[in-house]
């Protein structure tokens, strides 16, 4: 019976993770695992899922899901835990384990981008899980943040509120919102773009398309731009090590 992987999110065309653990196993010569996604309308469908493939082995975890997963899983990591987001589930004697890689694989790919001085000042666009892994990073590498949302919430800025003083505070700005992601490619955070400067670092955890509009009007002031595609790569890298384990 084969080995089955895969990836749990909502809607999931532009997904990456098949491509790359399908090449992934046959790289390490892998010939008994299949990697699938799985589009829930509803993460009430997941004990249904667990059910069909009882050969289940690993898990990813997206968008919107990565919260809502925690429930019905027997146990979190540290960092899953003190995180409170998800991205992996690991199969261990019985039990689904949560682990979160994205916490790792964006703060390798943060040092990789910008020059993460302690007393680097950043703001985190958007409040999901995806964040919660943003967050986490920053706050290891001693990078204060202040965190962004359409909603005006205590303790968040609102778009509205990015003043002139905000943004020149800023060196770099993280989107961790799907906003932007394909095919709505001419959407983009509701940030002042006209204050950007060769000052700041925009990083898009969005990879497709390669070059976001968020990513596109940076450029055009000055700002360096990075999408999520080394994150990527570096989480699932993450993600293999935690199932092969």
């Amino acid at each position: 019976m084969e080995n089955v992987y895969g990836l749990v999110g909502y809607r999931l065309g532009h997904s990456f993770s098949q491509k790359y653990f399908t090449e992934k196993f046959l790289s390490e010569g892998i010939n008994d695992s299949v990697y699938h996604l799985f589009e829930l309308d509803s993460i009430a469908e997941f004990p249904g899922l667990l059910q069909k493939y009882p050969n289940l082995k690993g898990l990813n975890v997206t968008i919107p899901y990565k919260e809502a997963v925690i429930p019905f899983l027997d146990g979190l990591d540290p960092a899953a835990a003190r995180i409170g987001a998800v991205n992996v589930v690991n199969f261990e004697n019985g039990r689904l384990v949560g682990h979160n890689s994205d916490y790792q694989g964006f703060m390798q790919s943060l040092q990789n981008f910008h020059p993460c001085f302690p007393l680097s000042q950043a703001l985190v666009l958007g409040t999901g899980g995806a964040a919660k892994a943003v967050m986490a990073a920053l706050e290891y590498l001693n990078i204060s943040y202040k965190v962004v949302s359409r909603e005006k919430k205590p303790g968040l800025l609102t778009y509205g509120e990015l003043t002139p003083g905000v943004m020149a505070s800023v060196s770099l700005i993280i989107n961790t919102t799907p906003v932007g992601t394909f095919p709505k490619v001419d959407e983009a955070p509701t940030i002042p773009y006209e204050l950007l400067s060769s000052h700041h670092y925009l990083y898009d955890l969005v990879y497709n398309p390669a070059e976001t509009l968020f990513m596109k009007r940076g450029k055009e002031m000055g700002a360096k731009t990075i999408n999520g595609y080394e994150m990527l790569c570096l989480q699932a890298e993450v993600a293999w090590q935690i199932w092969q384990s």
